[in-house]
């Protein structure tokens, strides 16, 4: 059974007098503990995509099915509690507060719960070990490298153990070898914790460390492939 399944989704918004249709009618479905890359132009429908599998959207038309429930069917406050217990996010700019530290970003989601303090450490902690930041903790953003923050930016969407992790452009802000570290971090968790991931890039070398590339064209589902056929070849 799918994880998350998208049916005939379209998502319609204006542009002053004119009607864009940013999704045209896509079928997508993805199975628990794989690994996705989105690709495709500018204006093809990735971020759009992307925010109604985050729940931080709705589709115009079409049902969105997230761990066996109707996403498209639920309140705005429903929504922002999936959001919180079932979706970790990870942005190109990281969005980390600046004036803390990093292990009180990566508590914050736990914050929003309401989970006490011990258990609140005991959980960044073990997050940023995941990956490999433990002994930068004390470090505010502004004394951590790009990669350093994207990895505490990670360590924040683990630490609410969430069924899915949603990347978007993930390495657009850094160099090619901290992008290389950060996709090495998303396979270690995808292998090992069998974390469902699905990252936005324009990046194709970043695509093919997922095991299915999705390509969009003009709001649908061009083509797929499985970049793993490709490296066998």
């Amino acid at each position: 059974m799918a994880l998350l399944e998208l049916t005939a989704v379209t998502r319609q918004h204006k542009n002053g007098q004119v009607r864009v249709d940013a999704l045209r009618g896509v079928d997508l479905a993805i199975e628990k503990g794989r690994f996705v890359s989105i690709m495709g132009p500018s204006g093809s429908g990735k971020s759009t995509l992307l925010n109604i599998i985050g729940c931080l959207d709705l589709p115009t038309s079409g049902t969105y099915q997230l761990a066996g429930q109707r996403m498209d069917r639920l309140r705005d406050s429903q929504l922002a509690d999936i959001r919180n217990q079932l979706i970790g996010f990870v942005f190109q700019s990281f969005h980390l507060l600046s004036d803390l530290d990093a292990q009180t970003n990566v508590e914050l989601p736990l914050i929003y719960r309401g989970v006490g303090g011990r258990e609140r450490e005991r959980r960044a902690m073990a997050a940023l070990e995941a990956v490999g930041l433990t002994s930068r903790r004390r470090h505010r953003p502004a004394q951590l490298s790009g990669g350093e923050q994207q990895r505490v930016a990670i360590a924040r969407a683990l630490v609410g153990e969430p069924l899915l992790i949603l990347a978007d452009e993930p390495t657009g802000a850094l160099d090619s070898r901290s992008g290389q570290n950060i996709m090495q971090v998303f396979r270690q968790l995808n292998r090992e914790r069998r974390i469902t991931i699905v990252q936005v890039t324009h990046d194709e070398n970043v695509a093919r460390h997922g095991d299915r590339i999705v390509h969009l064209l003009d709001g649908l589902v061009e083509r797929e492939e499985d970049p793993r056929e490709v490296k066998g070849s």
